[in-house]
């Protein structure tokens, strides 16, 4: 009996320690870490390199609670051969169902409600058994973790998608508690999540479809050009080349150039800004933003013209969200 009460309390903290764990991981703040890490703290950086490597942290929990759940179902048989050796199974099921609740109170609800409120105090504290947990589970979790990598190659999912994602709701929870601290303005708060919201949409999103947008041709006057953009309430028009019988994009004009231009013809067209469909809204508003605002092109893999995206109409994507 003394062997059963032992393999049940074994049972019940090493639940307790990766279910705890497990919720602290998904609640650290990795800037807090970073901090640290920059002070010299080694468990925070190593913190840090285990946040960036999810799949080793899930594959070593799955592992540990999996352990655990044996040892707790262990101890329930061990017990029920000493109280009633002649019991049968009604005897394993009335522990079983006598020993769910506190198990369940101890190793899952308990451990998980402590590490959600100190995430990093209690992580650090649990670092180093849980290194060691790593190396000792390591031929069960590299087995797991090519499982996981070659379903990633399956499915085609991003290596970082996950990890993205962790770093994300961080810098939420982080902008959440600088507002509640009085450290961000409300307006400052909404702004900064409105990025977080935007910041992986494709800029596909927010770009005027191709045969939606009206176009200049090197053969039109400058009041042309310009009473075209005022009718459509377009501050850059993109250009094309017709002298040849063929229509090609060889820029965009700027309204602003037009009207400080004193030159009675066009001036010459702007280079513009050729993005990617699939890269983030970001990523476009700064390489917009490093070209003078220009006028950027949205282009699909083979080289065709998606459509057309301006510097402003991002910003305005985020005030909108906001």
């Amino acid at each position: 009996m003394i062997l059963a009460v032992m393999l049940l309390v074994i049972g019940v903290l090493l639940s307790a320690f990766f279910s705890g764990t497990e919720t602290g991981f998904f609640r650290m703040t990795r800037v807090r870490l970073a901090v640290e890490a920059l002070n010299g703290n080694w468990i925070s950086k190593t913190l840090l390199w285990l946040g960036s490597q999810p799949s080793i942290f899930v594959a070593t929990a799955l592992v540990g609670t999996n352990l655990s759940h044996y040892v707790v179902s262990t101890s329930v048989v061990l017990a029920s051969h000493v109280i009633a050796p002649k019991g049968g199974a009604m005897v394993e099921i009335l522990e079983t169902i006598v020993v769910t609740p506190i198990v369940f109170l101890f190793s899952d609800l308990l451990p998980k409600g402590l590490f959600y409120d100190a995430p990093n105090r209690l992580l650090k504290r649990s670092a180093i058994p849980f290194f060691i947990c790593i190396i000792l589970f390591m031929p069960v979790t590299i087995v797991l973790w090519l499982l996981s990598r070659l379903a990633q190659i399956i499915t085609r999912s991003p290596s970082q998608e996950f990890s993205m994602r962790l770093a994300r709701r961080e810098l939420g929870d982080l902008l959440t508690e600088g507002h509640e601290a009085g450290i961000l303005k409300p307006s400052q708060q909404s702004l900064a999540q409105a990025m977080l919201v935007v910041a992986g949409m494709p800029v596909k999103t927010f770009a005027s479809p191709s045969g939606r947008v009206v176009r200049a041709t090197t053969t039109m006057s400058k009041s042309d050009v310009l009473r075209l953009a005022q009718r459509h309430q377009r501050a850059l028009l993109p250009v094309e080349e017709t002298r040849n019988n063929k229509r090609q994009l060889v820029g965009y004009l700027r309204m602003m150039d037009l009207y400080l231009d004193n030159s009675p013809g066009l001036p010459e067209p702007r280079p513009l800004v050729r993005l990617l469909d699939n890269i983030s809204c970001l990523a476009a508003m700064r390489l917009l933003g490093q070209a003078d605002d220009a006028l950027g092109q949205v282009i699909d893999a083979e080289g065709k013209t998606v459509g057309f995206v301006t510097g402003r109409e991002l910003r305005m994507a985020l005030l909108r969200v906001s």
